[in-house]
């Protein structure tokens, strides 16, 4: 039991580690899946297998499920900050900012 215990505590504790050093939103929404999905998946393999082995192997699955979900629900699009812009022949396009907002003619 105190291997268990220390096992599912080091466990949260890189998965919490890790998904502190993510930058992108994707990033973090799968290091937030994995950490959910690996706790919910340790309670399932030990109500299931009742042993160790049904609450590692459940965790590991259930991380990696939590994972794909996570970064597969991620937004597309809010990643980067998009301006727009007006060529010299008066069009309007859009583009990624640059510094504080202006670009190639100015931005709105």
């Amino acid at each position: 039991m105190r291997f268990r215990l220390t096992a599912v505590a080091v466990s949260a504790l890189l998965a919490v580690s890790v998904a502190g050093c993510a930058t992108s939103e994707q990033n973090q929404r799968a290091g937030t899946g994995a950490l959910i999905g690996g706790g919910v998946g340790a309670l399932a393999g030990q109500a299931l297998g009742r042993d160790t082995k049904s609450t590692i192997v459940g965790a590991a699955g259930g991380a990696l499920l939590g994972a794909a979900v996570g970064t597969a629900t991620t937004p597309r699009g809010q990643d980067q900050n998009l301006c727009r812009y007006q060529r010299r022949d008066g069009s309007i396009y859009t583009a990624p900012c640059e510094g504080s907002g202006g670009g190639y003619g100015g931005g709105y």
